[in-house]
């Protein structure tokens, strides 16, 4: 497990994970790329299936006859479109306006059609809503997961903290690694990550949190400032992350 704050380079570009190097036992690629207004790039691995998320601008994704294009305010208030492709496909990227995606790779030998997913795709829900009085309330939105996308490896969904409040909460694990990716609404705001024994992270605009299977993870945020989250999870071969969470054992009596 691992909290740290990476910078983009000179490139434009945010590396978060890289399998066999950054924090390779999350088992993905992930990176954070800033694309000016006019330029392309195109992502595909002969081993790799690849999700392109859009955080903000204004974006062309195509995959073959697969396409779609899409603008996104923020990401508090906007929903997410994301291109998913299989190994040996390309998601080929333009952008319109300055914008910002999120590239989450991982190995994958099956063979699955390339889709976009436009914003009434996404699956929203709001989490925990009623509960300690609304303490740990947040909305969710699920790009696809094992449900709906069975033949990927992956999962990828954002969350959306209200201000103040606790999220990912209760305290729980699971065997699947998992990646954070936080924004901030500005360069004061702040919340902070609780890994394992409650150990304690600042999140900051930008950073990012692995959590290796087994270890609990809890997030909360200051007040005034809303917090975002791009949630990555990799399914482990034979056992796929189905949604469930397991619960420290000390807090399971609030879930009642």
């Amino acid at each position: 497990m691992s909290f740290s704050y990476p910078q983009f380079d000179s490139n434009g570009v945010k590396t978060l994970t890289s399998i066999g190097g950054k924090d390779g036992d999350m088992l993905m690629d992930i990176s954070v790329v800033k694309v000016a207004a006019g330029d392309k790039r195109k992502y595909g691995y002969k081993d790799k299936e690849v999700c392109v998320l859009l955080t903000e601008g204004g974006i062309n994704m195509r995959c073959g006859d697969v396409c779609g294009n899409a603008y996104r305010s923020d990401v508090y208030t906007d929903l997410p479109v994301a291109l998913h492709v299989c190994a040996g496909d390309t998601a080929e990227i333009e952008a319109v306006t300055d914008c910002e995606i999120l590239v989450i790779a991982t190995i994958n030998d099956r063979r699955f059609p390339a889709k976009f997913y436009d914003k009434q795709d996404v699956v929203r829900t709001t989490s925990c809503e009623g509960m300690w009085e609304n303490t740990a309330v947040r909305d969710v939105n699920t790009v696809f997961d094992y449900s709906i996308a069975p033949y990927s490896n992956l999962v990828v969904g954002e969350v959306i903290a209200r201000q103040g409040r606790w999220w990912s909460y209760l305290p729980h694990s699971h065997p699947q690694p998992e990646v954070y990716y936080y924004k901030m609404p500005a360069p004061e705001a702040f919340g902070a990550c609780f890994i394992g024994e409650m150990n304690p992270y600042t999140i900051k605009d930008g950073s990012v949190g692995c959590f290796v299977g087994g270890v609990t993870h809890v997030q909360v945020t200051a007040p005034g400032y809303p917090m975002y989250c791009c949630w990555m999870i990799r399914h482990l071969d034979g056992n796929p992350w189905d949604k469930t969470r397991i619960v420290d054992e000390r807090y399971k009596h609030l879930e009642d």
